[in-house]
């Protein structure tokens, strides 16, 4: 197996072509994983080592590139970035794989997905872990209309908004397509609510930078939730705190345990 460029294949669901890989030990716990906005399977699982720690642990480890990034289908009406229609392809994707049941792993707007996932599925997620996403999740991460604006901008020289330059150079740095972007940002933003999040019997971890100043405290959103612990990544803001090795530990236990 190349860890550094994992073998992509493809399925079709909702009208779309949906890019994943399918990696790690093929008898393994299988983990899904769900990476962030202007992200992809590669750039949010692969380069940080995620693919690499949970295949050398035993896990069957599969990531998909959501509809809107990396190698799949871009579609640019903000209806088609629902949280609950993305998540309608992660569960599609254990469907094409035949998987009854995995461990979903989400970053970011990934974690937002997995949640919709877990709530509107509750029997194929054996437990969730949410990265970069506390109690954003149920009170909102502030305005994100200004990173749309940043994406359909002509260029980041234009780009005032502090948050905005950030996600376009990212967007800009992974070669997406910024139409797309804009479309699921505006798109995907539903939040879920307080009780709600009370309802989600699987066990989950959630782990936030503490330097990230857009998810919100992991802790608030841990005590919503009847089977949840948080975890303060040190010194790690939103974009670095995906590949921190206190992050990997911390998940490697958590799946020890369950």
């Amino acid at each position: 197996m190349n860890l550094n460029a994992p073998a992509f294949s493809s399925f079709v669901h909702d009208g779309l072509k949906l890019a994943f890989f399918d990696e790690g030990d093929p008898a393994g716990a299988p983990v899904v994983l769900v990476h962030g906005f202007a992200s992809s399977a590669s750039v949010n699982w692969v380069h940080p080592g995620w693919l690499k720690t949970l295949g050398d642990a035993g896990y069957r480890v599969i990531a998909m590139d959501n509809r809107g990034h990396g190698q799949s289908d871009k579609p640019v009406d903000p209806e088609a970035y629902r949280p609950w229609v993305m998540a309608d392809d992660v569960v599609a994707l254990l469907d094409h794989l035949a998987i009854p049941e995995a461990h979903v792993f989400g970053y970011s707007m990934g974690a937002r997905i997995s949640v919709f996932a877990a709530l509107a599925h509750p029997d194929r997620v054996r437990s969730l872990v949410l990265g970069g996403l506390g109690i954003g999740m149920t009170d909102g991460v502030g305005d994100w209309d200004p990173i749309a604006d940043a994406l359909l901008a002509s260029s980041l020289d234009d780009v005032t908004h502090d948050r905005g330059r950030m996600f376009r150079a990212f967007a800009d740095q992974t070669k997406s397509d910024r139409l797309a972007l804009a479309a699921c940002i505006r798109g995907s933003r539903d939040l879920v609510a307080r009780s709600d999040m009370g309802k989600i019997e699987a066990p989950t971890l959630i782990g936030v930078g503490t330097k990230d100043d857009i998810a919100g405290s992991p802790q608030e959103l841990a005590a919503l939730m009847p089977h949840a612990q948080a975890l303060d990544i040190p010194a790690r803001d939103h974009m670095l705190a995906v590949g921190d090795r206190v992050f990997k530990k911390a998940v490697l236990e958590f799946y020890g345990e369950l």
